[in-house]
């Protein structure tokens, strides 16, 4: 066993740190000892319990279970990347797809069954089939965000045939605004974002967009019809608005936590045949292909970099509630 330290929610809202041992591995497990971890807006949801938090992490191979194939363990150790599911009874329809996260009889969330198995810490031992490698090209502080932030955005274009000249509206340039611009550009898409101020019009630019539009007394008729729209705000949007803005047969993509319910316009859904498509989770495969499209395509995360510490993770989650992260903080192991 290793004793190692974990970073945890409390009550209060506060981060804890504490320590703990990895547990004996079962045969299909692996010890990782962390090198990175992003920073998600669904941490701020854990704050207040008492487990380690994170969920976007990457880590290097220690150790194996007996029946785990295809990592080694070497002097310069495999480096993989894991999400936010885990458990997984691996015999439910879902489960045999490669969808643990909709798994019929296991917990929702990244620490399964286990509460001190998150990415805010130094090791962590997780299921050989949760865990993808992480290829050469990619660095290290740069996969975290892609393990959560990236397969959110990139597996609705990938599932849903993101194609060349489809028209994508953006809704919001934050951590995965400014990844799902980079990606619906790379598919050769005409990438027209959308935002309630021109504080980030440059940057949104510079990430592949070919138009930005202040929503501020923006006008349906302004704007060329969309075949997809992929929300990243956390607010709702205006539904009135971007109703009018879809082409029919469009496809629109919440992928956020919001608040409340979502209320849309009636008579647009129907007449228009519109799509509206939730999606939250990726299979391994489909994290692999982001992987090769990401060093395809030359995809890079912004990010600002925190120690893995009490203070370092506060002044992150400090910056990531006030909207002051470009564009996702990313927390680096303190080596001892």
């Amino acid at each position: 066993m290793i004793s190692f330290t974990v970073f945890k929610g409390s009550p209060s809202g506060d981060i804890i740190q504490d320590e703990t041992t990895t547990p004996s591995l079962k045969a299909n497990e692996v010890l990782l000892k962390h090198t990175h971890s992003g920073v998600c807006g669904t941490d701020l949801h854990y704050l207040h319990t008492s487990m380690v938090l994170g969920h976007e992490g990457v880590g290097i191979v220690q150790a194996l279970g007996e029946s785990v194939t295809g990592f080694e363990r070497q002097k310069s150790g495999d480096r993989l990347g894991f999400g936010y599911a885990k458990d997984g009874c691996g015999t439910c329809k879902q489960c045999l797809k490669g969808y643990t996260f909709q798994c019929e009889f296991s917990p929702r969330y990244f620490a399964g069954t286990d509460l001190d198995q998150g990415s805010f810490a130094e090791y962590s031992v997780w299921p050989s089939t949760r865990l993808v490698k992480l290829p050469n090209e990619i660095e290290s502080a740069d996969a975290g965000p892609f393990m959560c932030a990236g397969q959110t955005v990139f597996v609705p274009m990938l599932r849903n045939g993101f194609k060349k000249d489809d028209r994508v509206g953006v809704i919001g340039i934050g951590g995965l605004g400014h990844l799902a611009i980079q990606f619906a550009n790379a598919f050769g898409c005409e990438v027209v974002v959308f935002s309630s101020s021109d504080n980030k019009k440059e940057e949104a630019m510079s990430f592949g967009a070919k138009e930005f539009w202040n929503t501020k007394n923006l006008k349906a008729e302004d704007v060329k019809k969309l075949d997809h729209l992929v929300v990243t705000t956390s607010a709702q949007p205006n539904w009135e608005l971007y109703a009018d803005l879809m082409a029919p047969f469009g496809h629109i993509y919440p992928l956020t936590i919001a608040d409340g319910n979502l209320s849309f316009p009636y008579l647009p859904l129907i007449l228009k045949e519109l799509s509206i498509h939730g999606s939250c989770s990726s299979s391994i495969e489909e994290v692999e292909k982001m992987l090769a499209f990401i060093v395809k395509h030359g995809i890079k995360p912004t990010i600002e970099k925190f120690p893995m510490t009490v203070e370092g993770i506060e002044q992150a989650i400090k910056k990531l509630r006030t909207g002051e992260i470009r564009y996702r903080a990313v927390l680096e192991v303190q080596q001892s």
